[in-house]
């Protein structure tokens, strides 16, 4: 009987090529801007909102004058293309002969900081309360959910109110009070976020592996609940400056002479009729920075939604 030692063969190894068509997935970045920008209205708001940012880091280098400069000769300038205007002031002056470009100018700095420290303030207070309340439930989400209940049955503008009562007018007390208003909103939401993150499968794996409780809070499950925060936040800044604008129209924000829209429409209520240039341009500029931040809004939503991606 002849034995034939066989050996084995092994296949040649050789680097399969890749397959025709196939492409490398797009970065997270690039296919985040593809679907924002299907949405027009979000890119307008968009530009808007950097025209904004960019104003207010250079509005003392854009604005022609000082917003509290008075030109007392020259009340009630009307804008330059309306008989009597002045080419020194673009837009006109106020009562007091202010010019109102430059004031509208250095209002968009201040709507942008009382929307970013309110948001800010808000967002991460009831980020921490929302996660606390969805994680360990029971007395600790009683306790802190029905607080939030509490707040939201009062109206929003009615309990910024009160509180700027209790803290005093201004403009910083101004923007906690909205934080305030704003808080609950983030709050339950994150809550929400939690609970359904909780059932997941990741978390269980990481509680086998060991993870503590402040590992699996906020390096597993709150990142996963960004997502929506990021488009409730974004619509907070419209709301923001909404209530400072209220506020400051009932003389409990920003006072006399900060440049704020809001403070601005109330000292000009009187000459509505006679100079409609010293209402019309506020109220226009809180017009379109709220649409701005609502249509941005919008586009987060409908980019950062895996439901809402065609």
């Amino acid at each position: 009987m002849n034995n034939v030692n066989a050996t084995p063969v092994s296949a040649p190894q050789t680097d399969s090529p890749p397959k025709a068509g196939a492409t490398a997935p797009p970065h997270p970045l690039r296919e985040f801007w593809g679907y924002f920008s299907q949405n027009r209205g979000a890119v307008i708001g968009l530009a808007i909102i950097i025209a904004m940012v960019l104003a207010a880091l250079f509005a003392d280098v854009i604005a022609p004058h000082s917003p509290i400069e008075q030109f007392r000769q020259s009340t009630l300038v009307p804008p330059v293309w309306q008989a009597g205007g002045s080419s020194q002031f673009l837009l006109g002056t106020d009562p007091v002969g202010r010019d109102m470009l430059s004031r509208l100018i250095h209002g968009v700095r201040l709507s942008l900081l009382i929307g970013l420290v309110s948001i800010s303030l808000s967002l991460t207070t009831g980020v921490l309360l929302g996660l606390l309340a969805g994680y360990f439930r029971g007395l600790v989400e009683v306790a802190i959910m029905r607080l939030m209940d509490i707040m939201l049955a009062l109206p929003s503008l009615l309990l910024a109110i009160a509180v700027v009562a209790i803290l005093g007018p201004g403009l910083m007390n101004a923007m906690y009070a909205i934080a305030v208003v704003m808080l609950p909103h983030y709050a339950r939401q994150t809550r929400a976020a939690v609970i359904g993150e909780m059932s997941r499968d990741y978390v269980s794996a990481s509680r086998i592996a060991g993870a503590g409780t402040l590992r699996i809070m906020f390096n597993c499950v709150l990142p996963n609940c960004l997502a929506p925060l990021i488009v409730q936040a974004t619509l907070g800044f419209s709301s923001a400056i909404l209530d400072a604008a209220a506020l400051g129209f009932l003389g409990m924000g920003a006072q006399p002479p900060t440049p704020e829209w809001g403070s601005m429409l109330a000292s000009a209520m009187e000459f509505i009729q006679s100079a409609w240039w010293v209402v019309a341009f506020p109220g226009l500029a809180i017009l379109i920075s709220v649409l701005a931040f609502n249509l941005m809004g919008d586009g987060l939503r409908d980019a950062l939604d895996p439901k809402l991606k065609r």
